[in-house]
């Protein structure tokens, strides 16, 4: 795996199209959405946990040193190749209002850590335009490729942060996949498996919490 790899959805350049559809990458969550005192959502806070074998694989590319580890030099670097990475991705962050997309500014840092065997990553991003508290939100992280599979382990890691969210009520929404497909076959064509990136159906799959203010 090359450093350059880190350029595509799930921060693969070079895998095959066909491959897409099936997670290679398997990162554990936590997202807490921050509302300011003007009543707009703030920033959305993240934190990702990678699995064993993708973080060997980045080990091996950024250990410059060859000691066998991340030094603070080499985790700095990983962070910086996925904030200019994941640009195009917006971060994977699955944003709406009143049922319009919303992206993202680009993190000023993402904050890298090693430990106990897995790459943490730690970053804040601020919606690109402002989002009042009022109608319906939804929140969410996700690859629209299927590539990394994102995971909360609970509903407790998707986190409402300030007062100006307590008049407002929410509920996490997690989809079953076995449903999803069920119900979108006419939808979920053979081009759709191929290459998620073609469509939005994959949101479709992503786990989000959803506000009503």
């Amino acid at each position: 795996m090359k450093i350059s790899m880190f350029l595509a959805s799930g921060f693969l350049t070079l895998v095959p199209a066909t491959a897409f559809a099936h997670p290679h990458i398997f990162v554990e969550a936590r997202l807490e959405v921050v509302a300011g005192d003007d009543g707009n959502v703030a920033e959305f806070r993240n934190v990702w946990r990678f699995d064993e074998v993708f973080t060997s694989s980045v080990v091996m590319d950024f250990d410059k040193n060859t000691d066998l580890k991340l030094d603070p030099n080499e985790l700095a670097e990983v962070g910086k190749t996925v904030r200019d990475s994941l640009v195009d991705y917006d971060y994977y962050m699955n944003l709406t209002m009143n049922g319009k997309n919303v992206t993202v500014q680009k993190p000023d840092i993402i904050h890298v850590d090693y430990r106990n065997g897995q790459l943490l990553m730690f970053f804040a991003v601020k919606p690109a335009e402002t989002m009042p508290l009022k109608g319906d939100l939804a929140f969410g992280v996700y690859d629209p490729t299927l590539y990394t599979s994102i995971d909360f382990p609970t509903d407790d890691e998707l986190v409402l942060v300030g007062d100006a969210f307590k008049t407002c009520k929410h509920h996490v929404v997690r989809p079953d996949a076995d449903q999803v497909i069920s119900q979108n076959k006419q939808s979920l064509t053979a081009a759709f498996f191929n290459d998620p990136t073609g469509t939005n159906m994959a949101k479709l799959f992503a786990t989000k919490l959803e506000v009503t203010c």
